[in-house]
């Protein structure tokens, strides 16, 4: 089943087109707001370095299901 969502909000203009595997393997400052320098950071303080690494990372992993948690009530 195919699937489209507008990511134009959270992205670059330069990915906006990008398929979702590209974009997994794309640096960290493909997000729009994530600037070079703080991708430079991400790699050096939790080696990530693509989108992919971000999405995967056991601490923003954590952090979110945190705040999800919070949302809903638990």
């Amino acid at each position: 089943m195919a699937v489209s969502a507008d990511l134009s909000r959270l992205l670059d203009k330069q990915y906006e087109n990008t398929d979702l595997s590209e974009l997994l393997k794309a640096p960290v400052a493909a997000l729009a707001g994530v600037t070079d320098k703080d991708a430079e950071l991400l790699q050096q303080a939790l080696n990530i370095k693509t989108v992919g690494d971000l999405g995967r990372n056991k601490l923003f992993r954590a952090a979110q299901a945190l705040v999800l948690l919070e949302e809903s009530g638990q």
